[in-house]
């Protein structure tokens, strides 16, 4: 299941290999120069103060009914930092502000409270598409999935579960299916495939795909290997914000710098129309930053009340939405600044699951070694969360700067960075290890070939429950 951020990397880097793509669809973005964005990002303010403003005043409701209904982290577990019992619901309330400010883009679209930028991608010439039904219907499964596992607990299955209908929302409303595009059309042109021509949203575009003999149905191969990464993606980053919530203020105040990002990115998409989803990735993306911005000053250190798995569910499919709907007109190589944009918590799943194989543990082990674990006991909590903060902007910074062009550069950089933090983080997890093999070495006693270590006979599953705070 966490291995699936691995092959979404792979598979997004894979699409923006080809330095003829990105050139080619680059300089439609890179041509919004700041002024221009910042003009749009003006019309858009209403939806980041509506959302702001909300979850920072429900966030004080819910952490009263959390301890009314007894929905609280208790500190049972050696790897939390509170020593008393801290509320849980939190994600409640950024879900609410999310919301709030999607219904109120709806009312200003209609009585003209906000100035939606130019476009010609308008429902009957008149007015900006809205958020899509899928996109609220998949936030609602999600966070009630996390609140009935923060209330009562329940299987991973069942996560997951929740996680992969919410998936199929997006897959049915046609959210993110033709993110495949980037990657399968050139490799069908250069193998001389034909192509056939679908219709999707009134619109006909070229695809690769069949059409199954005496039936006449057609089969679209991009559709379906789009629908194939929306499940994936949405398990691997629910699952990637989930396991990165471990400290005061982290996942809230990280995801933040990170759709700060792929705000750049939407905004230069916006000023180059650059199709029906700008309105709405816009909205989605200032409602996700205002709602966690209100939530922060009740959520760092020392918090009053966490995100739960509510919000930490929530966050990873709202970011995964906004990343996929970058290739929506099959610019893939969007899809990879926005992948850079929420690159800490992807790595941080990525090195568990390398960590854990290179110890011969389960991939669902429990430990305390995430970059956040690491970084609390050299620095404390504050300095810890502050780095980290550090860290998510400047792969924020690599990702709007890739859409300028510049694509080796970054890659060349996010590499670096990538390499530096995973080799130091895995020195770091595994120093015991590495000192107590140089020893028997030199007493003679290690085998020639290292083993890897035996798992226990009773590991602790990672429940997120139990890996929070």
């Amino acid at each position: 299941m966490l291995g699936s951020a691995n092959m979404l990397m792979a598979a997004a880097s894979l699409a923006v290999a080809d330095p003829a793509v990105a050139a080619a669809e680059g300089p439609t973005v890179a041509s919004a120069s700041i002024a221009d964005r910042l003009s749009v990002f003006e019309g858009y303010v209403p939806v980041f103060i509506v959302s702001f403003l909300v979850t920072l005043a429900m966030t004080p409701v819910m952490r009263r009914l959390a301890i009314w209904q007894g929905v609280i982290d208790r500190p049972s577990d050696p790897r939390k930092i509170h020593r008393i019992p801290v509320a849980y619901l939190g994600g409640v309330a950024v879900f609410l502000g999310i919301i709030a400010g999607i219904f109120f883009s709806l009312l200003a679209s209609r009585f003209q409270w906000m100035e939606f930028h130019k476009s010609e991608h308008l429902v009957d010439g008149l007015v900006h598409m809205p958020v899509p039904w899928s996109v609220l219907l998949g936030m609602l499964v999600i966070t009630l999935v996390g609140v009935i596992d923060d209330m009562k607990g329940i299987s991973p299955r069942v996560k997951i579960g929740g996680q992969l209908f919410a998936a199929a929302c997006l897959a049915f409303e046609a959210v993110g299916v033709r993110l495949a595009e980037g990657i399968i059309l050139p490799i069908a042109r250069s193998a001389n495939i034909p192509l056939m021509e679908v219709q999707i949203s009134g619109q006909m575009i070229e695809t690769v795909g069949f059409v199954i003999p005496g039936t006449g149905i057609p089969i679209d191969i991009v559709y379906w290997a789009g629908t194939a990464i929306i499940g994936l993606s949405v398990v691997a980053l629910c699952n990637a914000a989930n396991l990165i919530d471990g400290l005061d203020g982290l996942l809230s105040g990280t995801t933040v710098f990170s759709a700060g990002g792929i705000l750049i990115i939407a905004l230069g998409m916006a000023v180059a129309d650059d199709g029906p989803l700008d309105s709405q990735r816009l909205v989605l993306c200032l409602a996700l930053i205002g709602a966690l911005m209100g939530f922060l000053p009740h959520n760092f250190n020392p918090a009053t009340i966490f995100l739960g798995d509510a919000g930490s569910l929530l966050i990873g499919f709202v970011m995964c939405v906004l990343i996929l709907s970058l290739g929506q007109t099959g610019k893939t190589h969007l899809v990879a600044a926005g992948l850079i944009a929420f690159l800490l918590p992807i790595l941080d799943t990525a090195l568990a699951i390398v960590r854990r194989k290179m110890e011969g543990k389960p991939i669902s082990a429990a430990d305390d070694q995430h970059l956040h674990h690491l970084l609390k006991r050299a620095l404390g909590v504050k300095r810890a969360v502050l780095v980290l903060y550090a860290i998510a902007a400047s792969f924020a910074f690599l990702a709007a700067f890739l859409t300028l062009g510049r694509a080796r550069l970054v890659y060349l950089l996010a590499t670096v960075l990538v390499a530096y933090i995973g080799v130091t983080a895995i020195k770091i997890a595994r120093r015991k290890f590495i000192e107590q093999q140089m020893l028997l070495k030199e007493a003679g006693l290690a085998p020639s070939v290292p083993q890897p270590a035996e798992p226990p006979a009773a590991q602790a599953s990672e429940h997120p429950a139990a890996a929070k705070q």
